[in-house]
Order: structure tokens, then C-alpha cells, then sequence
């Protein structure tokens, strides 16, 4: 079965992303705070520059304006830089709030 032809299928990977550069406060598997800039985010995940190592699958949360802590699960890890799905997609609503600060930040 190819989830290619299949227009109820959605890959949230696809989705557009919003650059952006904001130094966020986010915390690891140990609950460690650490440093973690965010590179470019959407409704369900993020890219990050963070110097701490990860494993596919480690749990993270990160503190993000208006749309508070969020869980998210690292996809891959690559020199530095993260991947992330978000454990819940952040509503619309909020979404563009956050970007509207983050924006800002930039």
C-alpha cells in the first residue's frame, strides 16, 4: 500500500515550516536544562541547535510562548542539531501567536 496515493493520509513532515531563531528554555530526559536554540517549528515539531547529545526517541520538553511546555520526541540527531515531533500538534490559534513572538525575537 503506497501512502503517497492516499489523500487521507497526512505527513506533518511535509507541512511548512516557519524560520525562525529563539533561544528557548528546554529540559532533557534527565530534566537538565539545556541549550537549545530553535532553527525552524511548526504546528508538530521543531528543529534546534542544542550541543547535548540525543538518541532517536528521547523525550524533551520545551517552554514555548503562549502555547506553554510542550513533550516533545527527538527523530533524529545530526551534529549538533535536532529534530522533534511534537506529542500533540499546538492549535492554530496558538501557533501564530508563538510565531508572532518568535518572529519578533529574530
Amino acid at each position: 500500500m503506497s501512502f503517497g496515493s492516499n489523500l487521507a493520509y497526512s505527513d506533518p513532515r511535509r507541512e511548512g515550516r516557519d524560520d525562525v531563531y529563539y533561544r528557548a528554555r528546554a529540559f532533557g530526559p534527565d530534566a537538565k536544562q539545556l541549550n537549545f536554540i530553535i532553527v525552524n517549528i511548526s504546528a508538530h515539531g521543531l528543529m534546534a541547535r542544542c550541543d547535548d547529545p540525543f538518541e532517536t526517541g528521547d523525550r524533551i520538553r520545551v517552554v514555548l510562548p503562549h502555547a506553554g511546555t510542550v513533550v516533545a520526541e527527538v527523530r533524529w540527531a545530526l551534529g549538533g542539531r535536532i529534530g522533534c515531533q511534537f506529542e500533540r500538534a499546538i492549535d492554530l490559534a496558538s501557533y501564530y501567536e508563538l510565531i508572532s513572538v518568535m518572529v519578533k525575537a529574530k
